[in-house]
């Protein structure tokens, strides 16, 4: 199952979050903080899965932007990988070359409406 999907950029600020478990907004800032020092610390030739705590961290990078997953431990991290993927090339469709403006552009537009 997935626990949360974010969306972030190299300077370590998250674009987009999206949690499907509750989680206080207060720890939200601290996980969010924890599992993105935990990815771009990474080289590029190491592993995109990463354990952290009861979960698994799945993550992508695309240019300047970071995409991470947080699952549990019986979901398929290849699968996640690959939904990753499909998201990526969805945004690259409608946007044509997605880029960390369009995510924020398209973000605080969803959030007006």
């Amino acid at each position: 199952m997935i626990k949360f999907f974010l969306m972030v950029n190299k300077q370590g600020q998250t674009r987009l979050s999206r949690y499907y478990e509750h989680v206080e907004i207060n720890k939200r800032t601290v996980l969010e903080a924890e599992v993105i020092k935990n990815c771009l610390s990474r080289s590029k030739d190491e592993c995109s899965f990463v354990e952290y705590k009861d979960f698994k961290l799945v993550y992508r990078q695309y240019a300047a932007l970071f995409i991470v997953v947080g699952i549990d431990q019986t979901e398929n991290e290849m699968a996640v990988y690959e939904l990753i993927h499909n998201f990526v090339e969805v945004l690259d469709k409608y946007f044509s070359r997605v880029s960390e403006l369009d995510v924020s552009f398209s973000v605080s537009e969803i959030h007006l409406l």
